[in-house]
């Protein structure tokens, strides 16, 4: 018997199972220090497997359709952030001002691949376009987000942020990276037919990070220092932040002329984030106490935009056009 489609898949109950579990039984010392290095090492893989996956010509194929990824780009690094500091006086009451810090740390995220694409071809988008835009975003993520947490989340983020984070992400995520794109010629066909592979690398160490990071933080009371109401505001603000940016991507890509296909990538590219960056990033720019209570609202923005984006390329891919922001279709999606 198949699961009903409103339930949340296995990777988000694995994800709920991982913060029970560091709820209750929290790893310290010795064996939090081993699960810290098994989580760089499936971090590096994992970002080494992302690189020899990469197909090269897929990405000089659409690498020329610059106006689509400098809009992505824009989106992602520059208006989400803006939405965040601009949406501050309304949706800051409804968390908790860690949580919040949290949801300005996920606006300077880069948008996530693999869902992303996905999508885009369920919708029948211009899925090379995709893959160029959304690699280009994580790649540049690794530089940029850094920066910006520096300047947006001064009081939040470790002393040791900025710069220096730029330097350890560049090891932890954009050597392996390269590295695995270097061998990519050899290995690439090997690992294009072993997608579960990468797959279980992905969730893997994200699932490692979100144990070790809820471990520190639970330590450190996070559970005290959130009210259930401020979960509940959390969700909401997260919905907001989210149909926000569907519904700009739509209107600015209509807007500026692009055709229905490299419309779709560009809202599935431009409105996403990437989890397994965040926890990552997150382990290096924040202060370890901290890491649980800011991932947090990137682990429900994730589920949120993964329930909202499925539906909505499920339901365009089954028509010549999808609808326009100010149609029914974009009201139905604010509504959600």
């Amino acid at each position: 018997m198949s699961r009903p489609k409103y339930l949340p898949g296995n990777f988000t109950l694995a994800l709920i199972a991982a913060v029970v579990a560091a709820s209750v039984l929290p790893c310290r010392g010795a064996a939090a220090l081993a699960v810290d290095h098994l989580t760089v090492l499936a971090i590096a893989l994992l970002f080494f497997l992302h690189g020899a996956k990469l197909s090269r010509e897929a990405v000089i194929a659409a690498a020329s359709h610059w106006r689509l990824h400098a809009l992505v780009l824009l989106t992602t690094f520059g208006l989400f952030p803006l939405f965040g500091l601009a949406f501050r006086p309304i949706l800051s009451p409804l968390a908790t001002p860690t949580l919040y810090a949290g949801i300005l740390f996920l606006c300077t995220l880069p948008s996530t691949v693999q869902s992303s694409i996905a999508f885009t071809a369920i919708a029948k988008g211009n899925v090379p376009a995709a893959i160029c835009s959304a690699s280009a975003s994580s790649i540049i993520g690794i530089f940029v987000t850094p920066l910006i947490v520096s300047l947006l989340l001064s009081n939040h983020a470790a002393a040791d942020s900025g710069w220096y984070a730029v330097g350890e992400i560049t090891l932890q995520l954009f050597v392996p990276f390269v590295c695995g794109q270097l061998l990519q010629p050899a290995i690439g066909g090997w690992i294009g037919r072993h997608e579960g592979m990468v797959g279980a690398v992905d969730q893997g160490s994200i699932l490692l990070i979100v144990y070790s990071a809820f471990s520190e933080a639970v330590s450190q009371g996070l559970w005290h220092q959130i009210p259930p109401s401020a979960l509940a505001g959390l969700l909401v603000a997260d919905g907001i932040l989210l149909a926000a940016a569907l519904i700009t991507t739509g209107f600015v890509s209509k807007w500026l002329g692009f055709q229905r296909a490299d419309r779709v990538a560009i809202i599935f590219c431009g409105s996403k984030k990437s989890l397994s960056q965040g926890v990552t990033m997150a382990k290096v720019i924040f202060a370890s106490h901290a890491v649980g209570a800011v991932i947090l609202p990137l682990m429900v923005f994730h589920q949120i935009q993964l329930m909202v984006c499925a539906a909505l390329a499920q339901r365009w891919g089954g028509r010549a056009e999808f609808p326009t922001p100010g149609s029914a279709g974009a009201k139905t999606l604010v509504s959600r």
